[in-house]
């Protein structure tokens, strides 16, 4: 059981005491707290707040209380409903409301759920304005409104619909290349709220056919939520049997987009990224950037464009900052997280999806033959649970004389890079887990550069 508190917002298990799990009483003091950053924010005394969930089981309860909390705070609300992340964040622009709240743990398992905080921009909070949150938030120094003061409440569903239309209208998704191709395509729900927004969104786009696994919307989630090779078994056999082109999974929070190809063979999360940045570069040529724990193969792949390749610590907000300096035209994450700035600054699977399929498209090949056009990199990835009194600072002097012949970047953890590759360990900003991550040439390789580093921290 666990509460974490970091720049991903607050994310726990639920139920158990207060302050160790996300109990009612967490969430409130963390809603409480976020309701008087707004409102200094803002500069007004009146303000709107969007909040919006995905379907985990605990989310409608968790929901009401982050409702009552706002308007006990005199805080108005558009309450979007079901919905994932990228569009809440869109509904906030949307809407000129001064912040927003995601309910939902992303790709954490179903017993866990989360607050993600969302600025006046419709994206995630610095970590400084985080951290000023959580000082605000363990103050427990909250005013109330009195009952004639009270935030009001209004309901609007249509966000979905927004949020797709929005895509159609966007110079690099060609629905007539997408329908001339007559793809057939699998979509792995996770039991969430993909099935309700991804549909309509493969309508619009000319797909021919859809099948839908896991898609009833209730948060009972059939398997492990991370879009990772080993959770998608289903979904593989059910794109080879049906004899689908395409098969794509997302997360519960429908901001991570994992591919299968019409083989069966996974795409490789981490060339979701590397696929839509070179359709996008191919029109648009200029920089990207990707988290340090990403594949270099999206460096190469700008590099062939002309562009310059950035990287930044890892977590969203990070990422957007980043490319916000280096005026990328896409960038993201690895872990199949596509951010692209002319649709918003947030990364959306749905995008990623649309962006995907036009490429695939215009390419006039198949899933398995246009992941071969990307350079091979092999990428180990290792999870240690982590201690209470981790010593980051002695692992990154240990590594620097493990690896004495390599680069290092101490921005977020420990990055050691040579010619041969590179390995990163990291705190996890969604689990209390250390995270090592290797990528080399060869399978081999990466996993010798991560077991030296998994050593390294497990030693200390």
């Amino acid at each position: 059981m666990a509460l974490i508190k970091s720049i991903s917002g607050i994310r726990g298990t639920i139920g158990g005491r207060q302050g160790e799990n996300l109990t009612p009483v967490d969430i409130v003091m963390f809603t409480a707290a976020f309701g008087q950053w707004v409102r200094k924010d803002s500069g007004k005394e009146k303000v709107k707040i969007v909040t919006g969930r995905d379907a985990r089981q605990s989310g409608k309860m968790i929901a009401n209380i982050v409702n009552a909390t706002l308007q006990a705070m005199g805080i108005d609300i558009i309450d979007i409903g079901l919905a994932s992340t990228p569009t809440v964040e869109i509904a906030v622009q949307g809407t000129g409301a001064d912040g927003g709240i995601i309910i939902t743990a992303s790709h954490n398992p179903e017993q866990w759920n989360a607050l993600k905080l969302l600025n006046r921009k419709g994206e995630f909070l610095s970590e400084s304005d985080g951290k000023e949150v959580i000082n605000i938030s363990q103050k427990n120094d909250f005013v109330f409104a009195d009952s004639k003061s009270a935030g009001s409440i209004t309901r609007d569903e249509t966000w979905a619909e927004r949020h797709t239309d929005l895509i159609m209208n966007l110079k690099l998704v060609d629905s007539k290349v997408i329908a001339s191709a007559g793809f057939k395509v699998v979509v792995d729900c996770i039991n969430s709220v993909g099935s309700m927004i991804i549909p309509g969104l493969l309508k619009k786009l000319g797909v021919r056919e859809y099948i839908l696994i896991n898609e009833v919307p209730d948060g009972k989630f059939s398997h492990n939520p991370e879009p990772l090779p080993e959770n998608l078994i289903q979904l593989s056999e059910k794109v080879k049997t049906t004899g689908a082109d395409v098969g794509f999974a997302v997360d519960p929070d429908v901001d991570r987009l994992a591919i299968v190809c019409e083989n069966g063979e996974m795409f490789g999360e981490e060339y979701t990224l590397v696929a839509v940045a070179d359709y996008v570069l191919s029109h648009t040529p200029g920089n990207t950037v990707s988290n340090m724990s990403s594949t270099r193969a999206l460096r190469d792949v700008t590099l062939k464009y002309g562009g310059k390749h950035f990287t930044s610590a890892v977590g969203e907000v990070n990422v957007i900052e980043e490319m916000k300096e280096r005026e990328a035209v896409v960038g993201g994450e690895g872990n199949g997280g596509v951010i692209y700035p002319e649709l918003h600054y947030g990364r959306d699977a749905l995008v990623g999806i649309a962006l995907f399929l036009t490429h695939l498209a215009s390419q006039k090949t198949t899933c398995s033959e246009l992941r071969k056009r990307y350079p091979d990199y092999f990428l180990v990835k290792t999870k240690i649970a982590r201690e209470k009194d981790f010593n980051i600072e002695k692992i990154r002097k240990v590594a620097k004389d493990i690896f004495p012949d390599s680069s290092t970047d101490e921005r977020d953890g420990i990055l050691v890079e040579s010619n041969e590759g590179w390995v990163h360990a990291r705190t996890s900003n969604t689990e209390p887990i250390i995270r090592v991550y290797a990528e080399a040439k060869s399978p081999g390789k990466a996993a010798e550069l991560a077991e030296k580093m998994a050593s390294i921290v497990k030693n200390v």
